[in-house]
């Protein structure tokens, strides 16, 4: 059995029975630039101890697989240069190199089920890239829904994939994708999507409801939570479309592939956007933040 490392934080509320919400960290190493990185981390962090539950931030450090980082650590990482990108694929090679690697959605849901943390929040999901019928660029991410028992909030699938794509390879996988307070799927900096959500709950305690009936049902994989971004900080889709577009055209014309697609396209938007798609993703991922600590409390009072 793989060793975990908790931070003295999580592992007193392991200890105290109290609600711990996952957090990645991608969105430190390649998701933001610094200082913003680790302030949003912090902020994060913050929101979740506000809500009353524990965050559990994870990485791999120097191979140690780490369930919770210090604020030290937090700054050690946004400041860390080369930092792997892991997935499924290469956790367990940077575990066993002694790498220091940042978790994606699919990494972050392993290490959490593995240290029995049932809720993460994000800010979006990976998902089905656009040109995917030539390239079968498609996450890890989908993948690990349908067969890791967390439940994931995030503010949708990024806007950059191709999102009719991605909720048909989720549907085939059978992972409920739950729109929590509207109809329509959300997409991560836009509250609409155009897109009629499969499923929809309008609270924590259903959320928490459904996370143990598909337990009982012996269902393996988890669900994805679509939380829309609040109106006030959200880029319209009728704009962000053209910058999209904008951003993904140059894909091609400079050689990105591979894992590189993600931040080089999210470093796109933040220029044609002037900054504002970054304040949108630190308002969605506090959001996220919020609901997740109510979804784990919810978890928490009837263990799942």
């Amino acid at each position: 059995m793989i060793e975990l490392h908790y931070s003295p934080e999580v592992s007193d509320a392991r200890t105290h029975g109290q609600a711990i919400v996952a957090l990645e960290s991608t969105i430190i190493t390649h998701g933001m630039p610094f200082p913003q990185n680790v302030e949003t981390a912090r902020r994060v962090e913050a929101t979740v101890r506000a809500k009353g539950a524990v965050p559990a931030t994870i990485a791999v450090l120097e191979g140690k697989l780490r369930i919770g980082l210090s604020d030290t650590e937090l700054e050690q990482l946004a400041m860390t240069q080369d930092v792997m990108k892991l997935s499924r694929a290469d956790m367990a090679i940077a575990i066993t190199t002694g790498k220091t690697g940042a978790t994606t959605v699919a990494a972050t849901m392993i290490a959490a089920h593995l240290a029995g943390i049932k809720v993460f929040a994000t800010g979006g999901i990976g998902g089905v890239h656009r040109g995917a019928e030539e390239s079968f660029d498609i996450s890890a991410d989908l993948r690990e829904l349908a067969i890791t028992p967390v439940t994931v909030v995030s503010a949708g699938a990024k806007a950059i994939l191709d999102l009719p794509k991605t909720l048909e390879v989720l549907e085939t996988f059978g992972v409920p994708v739950i729109a929590y307070g509207q109809d329509e799927l959300p997409a991560f900096w836009s509250r609409d999507s155009g897109i009629g959500a499969p499923l929809r709950l309008d609270s924590a305690a259903d959320i928490a409801k459904s996370h143990r009936t598909r337990r009982d049902l012996g269902l393996s994989g988890g669900q994805l939570v679509a939380n829309p971004i609040p109106k006030a900080d959200e880029i319209p889709r009728s704009e962000l479309q053209t910058i999209v577009n904008k951003a993904q055209d140059s894909v091609g014309k400079n050689g990105i592939t591979g894992k590189d697609v993600t931040p080089y396209l999210l470093s796109r938007i933040f220029d044609l956007t002037d900054g504002r798609s970054l304040a949108s993703n630190i308002a969605l991922v506090l959001n996220n933040a919020r609901l997740a600590s109510a979804i784990a409390k919810e978890l928490n009072t009837t263990p799942a």
